[in-house]
């Protein structure tokens, strides 16, 4: 009980103080700083309570004490903040003595003014003077702020994120991964599958050899049984791993040779034992070595009745290749595809090269791969086709690919099987690319997403400046040159292909078509199948759709017979470009050509009154009314046109033969001579072709 009266005194005392206090705002509610009316007011609170003597003098010091504090701590955070900062940055200096102004981007015109200390219409002005309008509240760059504070003895600054002010960061300068050092990585070397590389002649048998290690029929699904794509595979033999390219031999795909040989580490010549080394095993020789990649030659079709093997053999020391048999160091196996005769042994002399070489790589490392072939997936998007380089590519990793970004959304492995990771010397179909890449591009993975796009949007910046730069102006020289060749016919191309290889060799294929009389212009080459899109161009250009190896669209169909466009599909490449040539040709407007028929001399000349007739006797051929004729007087033409009266006594004939005589009028000549020749000729049209 005694703990509980204390606690009934206080709230008492209290009770008084809450009347007191408000009592004191109504007793003076205009001036309530004064403390003359408290003290008035005090003495008529006195006789009602008793015991008051010291509860007003507490409750005089509880209102006294409450206002001191109070505004105190509510001006003290608010006040003084404010001018600290612009005290602080006042004394920034250059070392040339210019002050620094920084201020946090969106940079609006009058604070620039007011952080310069100039009103906002002198910035105006100087905005104006630098073709830039804006008004008070409109934003500009920093780079324009930038000239208005140089302008004006200022060094502009973009105001920096200080640790609790504020969200602001600066912009990060991003750089593309630097390669790793191999000595720094050599302890975590570990061996990779070799990347072999099929290449040849085309029809010499390299993807039938491929099928019979890999135990698939490739060939029998390729067009026309030619590849035409490079093919990624993966085969264990012996325990190891080996990764197989498949390049195709026509002499279209140059570049895809020399793509797959600067990627491999061991090329495989395949030559054929009946046909021997021909232009296109020339040109992969040519490639190897240029890669500088170890050689092992395939001698295919040693089954047939017609092989020459010593013949290969021969033929190869001529290209600096001497068999192991004959004292060189290129191993040279015969083998039979159809029948895989000596397949092993081949695969064995691979492996055992693959061990010479030593190759490794690091699985830790930032991941690189190149680009083998890229396309556009119906349902997936852009996809390509890598080798892995270095370290190991996993799903969801950010990655830049020369002009594009991405993030892996996928692995497909070369069985179609999806796929976590994927290590060195690995083919693999990679899904999640932000637009098409470019065959032969480098694959980086990224730290984050946020620097592959950054870097990915630089690379497209500087592309699209490079595209938009100023054009080379006419000089004299050039203009007549411009003149012809807007004279010469041009036929216009909307290319579509199934993937980016293909692509690449076909507009590389179409350029090298020579032709003086007309161009072959490509006025858009991509990768998928023929849309409306393409349809639009090739209407608004005048233009044909040419794909390979790819389907139409249902809406480009009917847009392409609504438009009146022609589309052509091809799935071989030489039958596109035989018909693009021949195609080119029709545009040519045909040639001319002279068939003279007869000649007749003239024996009289006959006055007439529809004029002068020339009295002729036909001395070989024959003489058309139809034709032209032209008057050779000592074998030189004095007059060329047409015959207007042809008459044979006094009747007009369609012709006259040698041997007969006629009355020859030419149009409205009329100085005819004794032992003049009248020369009979036609004009035949004939089609040009290219030269």
């Amino acid at each position: 009980m005694p703990a509980k009266a204390p606690a009934t005194k206080k709230p008492a005392a209290k009770k008084p103080a809450a009347k007191a206090a408000s009592a004191a705002p109504k007793a003076a509610p205009k001036s309530p700083a004064k403390p003359a009316p408290k003290a008035a007011a005090e003495p008529k609170a006195a006789p009602k309570p008793k015991p008051a003597p010291r509860a007003p003098v507490e409750v005089v010091s509880l209102i006294d004490e409450a206002p001191k504090k109070k505004p105190v701590e509510q001006i003290a955070p608010v006040v003084p903040p404010e001018p600290e900062p612009v005290v602080a940055a006042e004394p920034e200096m250059t070392e040339d003595g210019k002050k620094v102004i920084n201020i946090k981007p969106p940079i609006v015109v009058k604070d620039l003014a007011a952080a310069i200390g100039l009103k906002p219409f002198v910035v105006i002005k100087d905005l104006m003077e630098a073709n830039i309008f804006a008004n008070l509240n409109q934003t500009i760059e920093p780079s324009v702020a930038a000239i208005v504070c140089e302008k004006h003895g200022f060094v502009f600054e973009k105001e920096k994120r200080v640790s609790g002010a504020g969200v602001h960061k600066a912009e990060p300068v991003v750089a593309p991964p630097s390669e790793p050092e191999v000595e720094v990585a050599k302890e975590e070397l570990e061996p990779r599958p070799p990347v072999i590389t099929f290449m040849g002649h085309v029809d010499h048998g390299k993807t039938s050899l491929m099928d019979f290690i890999r135990k698939a029929r490739v060939a029998a699904g390729e067009a026309g049984g030619i590849t035409q794509h490079i093919g990624a595979y993966s085969v264990e033999h012996g325990g190891h791993k080996i990764t197989f390219l498949d390049t195709p031999g026509h002499a279209a795909f140059t570049a895809m040779r020399a793509r797959g040989a600067n990627v491999t580490d061991i090329v495989v010549l395949v030559v054929a034992a009946d046909d021997g080394i021909m232009p296109q095993t020339e040109e992969a020789i040519s490639h190897a070595k240029a890669a500088g990649v170890t050689m092992i030659v395939a001698v295919n079709k040693t089954d047939l009745p017609t092989a020459n093997v010593d013949r290969v053999k021969q033929q190869l020391q001529e290209h600096e290749l001497v068999p192991e048999d004959w004292g060189g160091s290129t191993i040279v196996c015969p083998v039979s595809a159809t029948k895989g005769i000596g397949v092993d042994h081949l695969l064995e002399m691979m492996n055992l090269q693959a061990e010479v070489l030593e190759l490794k790589a690091s699985p830790k490392v930032a991941a690189r791969a190149t680009i083998i072939e890229a396309e556009m997936e119906p349902g997936r998007g852009p996809t390509a086709t890598v080798i892995v380089k270095m370290g190991t590519l996993k799903v969801g990793q950010p990655f830049l690919c020369g002009l594009q970004w991405g993030k892996i959304k996928s692995l497909i492995n070369d069985l179609g099987k999806p796929v976590k990771e994927v290590g060195p010397g690995m083919p693999v179909k990679i899904l999640g690319f932000d637009g098409l890449p470019k065959a032969g591009d480098e694959l980086m993975v990224m730290e984050s997403e946020r620097s592959a796009r950054t870097l990915s949007e630089e690379r497209q910046e500087e592309q699209r400046k490079e595209k938009l730069a100023a054009p080379q102006r006419a000089t004299l020289e050039s203009l007549f040159d411009n003149l012809a060749a807007d004279q010469r016919k041009v036929l216009r191309v909307v290319l579509k292909a199934d993937v980016q290889g293909s692509l690449e060799a076909l507009v590389q294929a179409l350029g090298d078509i020579q032709a003086k009389q007309i161009d072959l212009d490509v006025i858009h080459a991509a990768v998928g199948p023929i849309s409306e899109s393409d349809i639009l161009l090739a209407t608004a250009s005048d233009a044909i759709v040419v794909g390979f190896g790819v389907k139409t669209e249902n809406s480009a169909a009917t847009a392409a017979k609504r438009e009146g466009v022609q589309i052509k599909l091809y799935s071989i490449i030489y039958e596109l470009i035989d018909q693009l040539k021949e195609a080119m040709a029709g545009l040519l407007e045909p040639e001319l050509r002279e068939n003279v028929i007869g000649h007749a001399e003239v024996r009289q000349v006959f006055d007439l009154t529809k004029g002068m007739v020339a009295g002729c006797m036909v001395t070989d051929g024959r003489i058309l009314r139809t034709a032209r004729a032209r008057v050779l007087r000592r074998k030189q033409p004095i007059y060329d046109g047409g015959i207007s009266t042809l008459r044979r006594f006094k009747d007009d004939v369609k012709e006259v033969r040698n041997g007969f005589e006629c009355g020859i009028k030419l149009g409205d000549y009329d100085e005819y001579e004794v032992g003049d020749i009248i020369e009979a000729y036609t004009l035949e049209k004939v089609a040009q072709k290219l030269e």
